[in-house]
């Protein structure tokens, strides 16, 4: 015979009904649970749970020392995938996700305090991810017989759906709100098949004219848009009920009653207007007179094809000091040559190298250069230097055309203000220009002498001359290059563009004279002089550095670089010691006590900058001059390196007769 206790519906009414929950609990194994059997419920308990499985909102109970959690149908449906398994668990285990929102809740309900939340977000986890969730409900305290909290109840609904809706209700809002915010400000409504308008603004009667237009429709009052295709895109929307978008759109308006059509560009969308059953009833006009962007933006990109241009034009500058250091080069490669022509060549590569690594950095600052905005550093120039400089940098184009060079330099050396790299370049373009444009076996002369106190420089050609319509553009950028009939050559905008923006910049100016065509042409460089210069009355600073070694420490983690400085310097009578690290280097700098350190930035361990401020704080090494060394040369880094204590800041490559100067002074201090 069954015990009594088996048959929970002649004895536990309570679970009696309650729907699936019901039958689930009636069925369940209770011995696993904190709840035990519920033959041994209390009367509360019971009494909760009957209230819950007969209603139809969603609701739980959890009661006793570890929660054990009760639902009814409606809440299994807010448990999602933790239903059924959820039936009698801990409640910290089936919500673990959000315990740390709602367990300041349970505590309260648990100490007797009935709590209400209205709309809580929560980020639940019911259905193998996370979502966010809001929940509208109350946590109330259930007593057992004797008045003592046991357990909570809670009665709740899902308010997630309702608040996605008001979110995106408000979203749509907004978006529309920041349309018409946004928008140029061109708004009108249109009615009917015919387009009658409804309603317009003041923007769009600045765009078409002040005119009558409320009741009349689109065709009649505006009829000088016909052929333009506006009112068919007009009857194309109506009918289809598809939006139309349209950007920079040119339209023909007659703005003013007497005058003449007036182009204008609009970013416009023809959005439908639906009534209650979906049909259309109208148009929506919402957009903007964007003449004014549309000029600025082509003029934007005619400007954007002008740097491309630019920049793979001024690629050609950078060919030139190739010729000359590949030919010495290869003389160097054989061997044969003797000691005197070995030099020449050695020195031919090592100047036009620092010229390439001077292009090189101005292609950092191309736009600068073009605007005269370029920065130049100055010195006293000859400019029979100058020439014969840009004549290597050409020599080999020269030869190869097998043009005849004639050069004219004054008896007296004229000296000028100016930028050694830059002026080269000037001169260098205009040779360059004169071989590339006269026929192989032409003759070029070029012509130094003095005027009106200007250094004058003249490069003169027999060859294809300038035709007189392109003569007034020919150092505008590009201008040339679109009117020359033979593109082949290159054209010549670049190069003459950059003479006329480099000479502006030392306070000189060019010009161009030609006959016309095939009568060859001239052009004329103008440079201030300078007075003669005071002769020098102490010594050069390099026989001054001759006179005794200067003791230098060079650190820096490349190895090749710091070395091959180091034997450098030692072949100019210097004792140089070489590290590789900013703590060896400051362990032998405290040793040895240096007269001059050479500190790269980017060492491996420690800056150079802190390498620095450590040397500056040793009474050993505070006395000795530092110098940066680094490729960062800003006017920020010159100030980050004078303020950790550098006296002199170099960028790489360091410029050997500055370097060999700085250390003479420093033996000239000493002796």
């Amino acid at each position: 015979m069954k015990p009594e206790y088996d048959t929970p519906s002649e004895w536990l009414p309570f679970l009696s009904g309650g729907g699936q929950m019901g039958a689930m609990m009636r069925a369940h194994d209770w011995s696993a649970s904190p709840l035990g059997h519920p033959r041994n419920w209390p009367q509360a308990l019971r009494t909760a749970v009957g209230l819950m499985l007969n209603s139809k909102f969603p609701m739980f109970a959890a009661w006793g020392p570890e929660l054990g959690f009760l639902y009814n149908d409606s809440y299994a449906i807010i448990l999602g995938e933790k239903h059924p398994a959820a039936l009698g668990r801990r409640f910290h285990d089936i919500w673990r996700e959000i315990w740390d929102d709602i367990h300041p809740l349970i505590v309260r309900a648990l100490k007797g305090e009935a709590t209400y939340m209205d709309r809580l977000p929560l980020r639940m986890n019911r259905f193998g991810y996370d979502e966010d969730t809001w929940f509208r409900f109350s946590y109330s305290p259930v007593r057992d017989e004797d008045g003592t909290v046991a357990g909570m109840f809670c009665a709740c609904v899902e308010m997630t759906g309702e608040v996605l809706a008001e979110r995106y209700r408000e979203q749509e809002n907004q978006r529309l709100m920041t349309l018409f915010e946004q928008a140029p400000g061109i708004l009108a409504v249109l009615r009917g098949p015919d387009h009658v308008f409804e309603i317009t603004n003041e923007s769009y009667l600045q765009l078409i004219g002040r005119r009558e237009l409320i009741g009349k429709p689109a065709r009649e009052a505006l009829p000088e848009v016909a052929g333009q295709g506006f009112f068919e895109l007009l009857d194309q929307v109506y009918h289809s009920g598809q939006p139309f978008v349209g950007h920079a759109v040119p339209v023909r308006v007659q703005r003013d009653a007497s005058g003449a059509l007036e182009e204008r560009f609009v970013d416009f969308v023809y959005q439908p207007i639906r009534g209650p059953k979906g049909e259309v009833e109208g148009i929506f006009v919402e957009g903007s007179d964007v003449t004014l962007r549309k000029r600025v933006e082509d003029d934007l990109r005619a400007a954007n094809r002008q740097k491309d241009q630019f920049l793979a034009m001024l690629a050609h500058e950078l060919r030139n000091p190739l010729a000359p250091i590949t030919t010495a080069a290869q003389l160097l490669q054989r061997g044969s040559l003797d000691p005197e022509r070995a030099r020449h060549a050695s020195e031919i590569i090592v100047r036009q190298a620092e010229h390439m690594t001077d292009l090189v950095n101005d292609l950092l600052d191309v736009s600068r250069v073009t605007r005269g905005l370029a920065e130049i550093e100055k010195e006293e120039l000859d400019v029979a230097a100058i020439v014969g400089g840009a004549v290597e940098q050409v020599r080999p184009l020269l030869d190869m055309k097998r043009h005849a060079l004639t050069l004219e330099l004054p008896p007296q050396a004229l000296h000028v203000s100016g930028d050694r790299t830059r002026l080269v370049q000037v001169v260098s373009n205009i040779l360059n220009n004169a071989a590339k444009y006269t026929p192989s076996g032409g003759h070029i002369a070029v012509r130094v002498r003095e005027a009106n106190g200007e250094a004058v420089v003249a490069v003169s050609d027999n060859g294809q001359g300038i035709d007189p319509q392109v003569l007034p553009y020919i150092f505008d950028l590009f201008t040339q290059a679109e009117r020359t009939p033979d593109r082949s050559q290159g054209g010549l905008g670049i190069g003459l563009a950059l003479v006329k923006s480099l000479v502006a910049l030392h306070g000189g100016r060019v010009a161009a004279f030609s006959e016309g065509a095939n009568q060859g042409s001239e052009f004329t460089i103008r440079l201030p002089l300078l007075q003669p210069a005071p002769a020098q009355a102490s010594p050069p600073a390099q026989a001054q550095a001759q006179e005794g070694p200067v003791r230098v420490l060079v650190v820096d983690d490349n190895a090749d670089a710091a070395q091959m400085l180091a034997t450098l310097l030692e072949a100019h009578g210097h004792v140089v010691s070489v590290e590789f690290d900013g703590t060896s280097g400051l362990a032998r700098a405290l040793r040895e006590r240096p007269e001059v350190m050479l500190l790269d930035i980017g060492l491996p361990d420690m800056d150079g900058h802190e390498l620095a401020r450590r040397l500056r704080a040793s009474s050993e090494t505070r006395g000795a001059l530092l110098i940066a060394l680094t490729g960062y040369g800003q006017s920020e880094d010159r100030e980050r390196a004078s303020a950790a204590g550098f006296d002199r800041h170099l960028v790489k490559p360091a410029d050997l007769s500055e370097l060999l100067r700085i250390l003479a002074e420093v033996r000239g201090r000493g002796a």
